[in-house]
């Protein structure tokens, strides 16, 4: 996740750099949210179609590899795009999002299948803190070069990209030594001895290994059986086409909640209240700490008052910011082309303050929900195709909201505050609750069967079935769990 914030940050971070602006000479608004279009679209295509069948091919660590190691070419194209070749810098975006497509698919698949279902969701909130953390390096490393902006001449841009190749080489260095998610080798080939491994070194005790095998087994038995093997349960199943168009809203509402926006545009929407680019360096370092410490609150909400009750609290309180924000803007004076200090300074503190609701709500918990509520059966594809609405929506809102600031100012951000009360509304009235629901049961939570139920109740007409699990003679047969 620190790969994803970071790559997500830097074009922003970049955009206050005056030597970036003439090595590409002076690109438009149309050309600067192309670039950003580009980073969506190659994350997109990745995420629907390679990131699910990928992951469930070769494993979730293979999937976070690949990632990265198109992050790493991709950061070479674009330090080292020719003078003026905006294009070599644009395919360097693609690859970016493609890297991130395949990476975030699988990771955030790995984490919710390794972590146990009572604290899945303070677990997931790491998840996006480590976005903010990536944001963080981003941001602090732009305003380190933004200081000695001259002395470095184009490289106060290059050295903010080619820092990207930090978190890739750190996550190929140690992917492999990590243990694999025990329910892919399960879903793969029954391995349940290598399973059996990767829970050992994440449980406690050989009780609960044990319990949760038994759980991923019968679970699986029924997704063979009677639903599908494939990904056509992705629209033969009533219950699972509900959780995909609840997910897929969920998470392109992250994105016009106005914080993707703020993320890719900040520099931009901040020259409109400062004149100072060490200013406007300083503030998207100082967001991007603070984020850090916001989405904390995540690890001690998700679990205790639930997604939902997040969801809710942090869609009405981003409205209330983002309408404040845009009343201060547009209703104040701006002598001399800049707002006064007192007033900058108060929608800063309104924009820290939208931060604090959006990253434990909007930011956090979305991950957390979209990686929790699939069966083993899809889990892959459908996290990929859901996660990736975030970037289907937000290339469409990268693409016109410069033009749209540019035309209507602070006025555009009364259209965020709509959408963030509409948002809240839609999930008071059709997202349930998920909260320490064990990843096998979820389906009964969306109105479909109980796959570990099911499933028990399958083998049981076939003892047969309890007997082919063991794979090493030595193992121990799995005892019959108890009512």
């Amino acid at each position: 996740m620190v790969l994803y914030g970071y790559d997500a940050s830097v074009f922003n971070a970049l955009q206050i750099s005056k030597h970036w602006i003439a090595y590409f000479n002076t690109p438009g608004p149309n050309i600067i949210g192309a670039i950003n279009t580009a980073y969506t679209v190659g994350a997109v295509v990745a995420g629907f179609f390679m990131g699910g069948p990928l992951a469930d091919w070769a494993g979730r660590r293979v999937g976070m590899a690949a990632g990265a190691v198109l992050v790493i070419i991709a950061t070479f194209m674009q330090t080292f795009a020719p003078r003026g070749n905006i294009g070599a810098f644009i395919a360097g975006r693609v690859f970016i999002g493609m890297g991130q497509g395949l990476a975030l698919t699988a990771g955030s698949i790995y984490i919710g299948e390794l972590a146990p279902p009572e604290i899945r969701g303070k677990i997931m909130s790491f998840w996006q803190m480590f976005y903010s953390v990536g944001s963080f390096i981003a941001y602090w490393v732009s305003f380190a070069t933004a200081k000695h902006s001259e002395r470095l001449g184009e490289w106060d841009w290059k050295m903010v990209v080619i820092f990207q190749l930090l978190v890739p080489i750190l996550i190929l260095s140690q992917v492999f030594f990590i243990p694999e998610s025990p329910r892919w080798y399960v879903q793969k080939g029954r391995n349940y001895e290598k399973a059996r491994r990767s829970l050992r070194r994440v449980r406690d005790t050989e009780e609960a290994v044990e319990e949760e095998i038994t759980t991923i087994r019968e679970a699986i038995e029924f997704e063979a059986e009677a639903i599908s093997s494939g990904y056509s349960a992705l629209w033969k199943d009533k219950s699972v086409r509900k959780r995909m168009y609840i997910a897929m809203i969920v998470n392109g509402g992250q994105q016009i909640t106005g914080q993707g926006t703020l993320n890719s545009y900040s520099s931009i929407i901040y020259k409109k209240v400062f004149s100072s680019s060490d200013t406007i360096a300083l503030i998207n370092a100082l967001n991007a700490t603070f984020g850090i410490i916001f989405t904390l609150n995540a690890t001690w909400t998700a679990d205790r008052f639930g997604r939902k009750f997040l969801f809710i609290v942090g869609g009405i309180g981003m409205g209330i910011c983002m309408i404040i924000a845009a009343t201060v803007e547009t209703q104040t004076p701006s002598p001399g082309g800049a707002k006064s200090q007192p007033v900058g300074i108060a929608i800063v503190f309104i924009m820290f303050l939208f931060a604090f609701f959006y990253k434990p709500s909007w930011g956090a918990t979305v991950w957390i929900f979209t990686a929790e509520i699939f069966s083993m059966n899809i889990r892959a594809q459908a996290v990929g195709m859901c996660s990736q609405t975030q970037n289907v929506v937000n290339s469409i809102v990268q693409q016109f909201f410069p033009i749209f600031l540019k035309n209507e100012g602070f006025y555009a951000f009364y259209m965020f505050a709509g959408i963030n009360i509409l948002l809240a509304a839609f999930v008071w009235f059709f997202v349930p609750e998920t909260k320490r629901v064990s990843l096998e049961e979820m389906d009964a939570v969306f109105g479909g069967a109980n796959h570990v139920v099911e499933g028990a109740a399958i083998e049981a007409k076939d003892p047969a079935r309890q007997q082919s699990v063991v794979v090493d003679p030595q193992e121990k047969t799995i005892s019959e769990r108890k009512d």
